[in-house]
């Protein structure tokens, strides 16, 4: 599946939302506490060649970050589903929230554990691109919790077809975490790493050229 781009960039309907200006910014190394600068492993853990912003911004509050890292390490890179319909999900969700940040960083690992161009196309698309019942059934969930916060009757049929109760529980959570992810990224403001950025470009110009 090509795709060609008329903008330059994917975009979900409205546009990534986001204030004028940024409103929380990654302090410098010195203000972030020793705890925190001396864990050089935390990024690689979650899959990333360096620090993302979320982390050094989300530890300004650093009694809610690290509850919150334990928590969200458990669903990634902890989590029990494959890593591929993790991304998915998670690419989806963003979608949905209208979260560059969030994308973004997913765009990049959901590429480095094998999800291709233009599966993370598809994924943009929603549910009616996809052809696989599977597949339908979980890009269908993160739109439904989105709308709803309700996955519907067929829906749930379709996912319990192929997961049973502890990785549908763990779909559930993870659609719920990454939305609210998503609105602390959206409502901060945060703007994506430069090397982040260069691998959305990257990526966007792989899926817009003839």
């Amino acid at each position: 599946m090509k795709v060609f781009l008329d903008r330059g960039e994917l975009q979900p309907e409205g546009g990534w939302a986001g204030p004028a200006m940024p409103r929380l910014i990654a302090p410098p190394p010195k203000d972030r506490g020793l705890t925190f600068r001396s864990m050089s492993l935390l990024a690689k853990a979650f899959g990333r060649s360096e620090m993302p912003d979320i982390f050094s911004v989300f530890h300004i509050n650093a009694r809610l970050f690290w509850a919150w890292l334990y928590f969200a390490s458990k669903l990634m890179p902890g989590g029990r589903l494959p890593a591929k319909v993790r991304e998915k999900i998670i690419l989806r969700t963003a979608w949905n929230c209208r979260s560059r940040y969030e994308w973004g960083q997913h765009v990049d690992i959901a590429l480095s554990v094998g999800v291709s161009d233009e599966e993370i196309v598809g994924v943009s698309r929603g549910p009616e691109a996809c052809s696989d019942p599977n597949e339908h059934a979980l890009m269908s969930a993160c739109d439904e919790m989105k709308k709803d916060q309700l996955i519907s009757d067929p829906t749930w049929k379709a996912l319990s077809a192929v997961y049973h109760e502890r990785l549908l529980i763990e779909i559930v959570i993870l659609i719920g975490h990454y939305i609210m992810v998503a609105g602390f990224l959206n409502s901060g403001g945060l703007q994506l790493e430069p090397s982040i950025e260069a691998k959305l470009a990257a990526f966007h110009q792989r899926i817009g050229e003839p």
